[in-house]
């Protein structure tokens, strides 16, 4: 299999062609960065602009499945100029993907796979959301997922697979949020934000490209939640990486007013609650190698604070 993947220098991108190689597929990348351009065995850069529609048509040589990343961080101010780059960074990128397949007379793509978000989910601190969910968040990040989506579903009027992966708080020690929580923590100045009850939807980054590399070699289609079993408040998460950390959490939570201050409307990201079910993942055959927060942390913290219990639970069920 070939894998065309926007994103792919991303964080997450980055971990899914390690996946991608390990299993031997052929990786070929789209890439705004003619500095990040090289022509390796099984990987294969690109050049593409959508903001000015310019792609390189070669990047769809033998690949059967696309895995579209691409999309401007929502971890920025939200002015409103830069709210409509969180948007277009999505619209513009899968648009000018589906003008090139249009132009192609002749290519191999069978399906494709894109990043969504669980941003779509409306903010809860009771409901619990699979898939089906039909109600759309009315926040901006609600918009933006749903923009996204109805963008992504003009794929199928080209006769290919589409499938959808929803995801949640991504942790790496890499990048994402995840050391952006830690660094206080480490500093002795760690705490909750709010009343810390939101529900923080997370998954490890090695299961995500899982999940990613998982609806490719099956050939599914649909929705999916990119998400872990078992999420946790925000302040069952803080109180997990203090305790993988070896660090005191010493001071109350930070009231909501602080943090809209500082980081005006995209605070809402570190408050909107979400408690997103990853059953129908797991139905569909993914084995989740982190399927507990502190066996996460632990794996991602080089195994401080191992997760005895999480450990003899997920033990029991690859046995079952």
């Amino acid at each position: 299999m070939k894998v065309l993947i926007t994103g792919a220098t991303g964080l997450v991108g980055r971990e899914l062609v390690s996946q991608c190689h390990e299993k031997g597929y052929g990786v070929n990348y789209l890439t705004t960065s003619k500095e990040k351009i090289v022509s390796d065995l099984n990987y294969h850069g690109y050049f593409w602009n959508p903001t000015t529609k310019e792609i390189d048509r070669n990047c769809l040589n033998g690949v059967s499945v696309i895995i579209n990343l691409a999309g401007s961080s929502i971890s920025k101010r939200w002015t409103k100029e830069y709210r409509q780059e969180i948007i277009n960074s999505r619209v513009n990128s899968l648009e000018l993907l589906k003008n090139t397949l249009i132009k192609t007379e002749r290519h191999s793509v069978k399906s494709i796979i894109s990043a969504s978000a669980i941003g779509v989910y409306p903010d809860s601190l009771s409901n619990y959301y699979t898939e089906d969910e039909a109600q759309v968040d009315d926040s901006f990040l609600g918009k933006v997922v749903d923009v996204w989506e109805n963008k992504i579903d003009e794929f199928e009027a080209l006769g290919l697979k589409v499938a959808k992966v929803r995801i949640g708080l991504v942790m790496s020690n890499d990048g994402g949020a995840l050391p952006e929580i830690a660094k206080p923590v480490n500093y002795y100045v760690g705490s909750a934000y709010g009343t810390g009850e939101q529900w923080q939807s997370w998954i490890h980054i090695s299961d995500l490209a899982g999940i990613f590399l998982h609806i490719a070699s099956h050939q599914l289609e649909g929705v999916y939640n990119g998400v872990a079993p078992n999420p946790v408040t925000n302040l069952k998460l803080v109180k997990e990486i203090a305790k993988v950390l070896n660090k005191p959490l010493l001071l109350p939570n930070i009231p909501k007013f602080v943090i809209h201050t500082i980081l005006g409307e995209m605070a809402y990201i570190l408050f909107a609650s979400q408690r997103v079910s990853s059953k129908k993942i797991e139905e569909d055959g993914f084995i989740f190698h982190y399927a507990n927060i502190c066996q996460a942390l632990g794996a991602i913290y080089e195994n401080k604070g191992e997760c005895v219990e999480s450990k003899t639970k997920i033990t029991k069920e690859f046995v079952s």
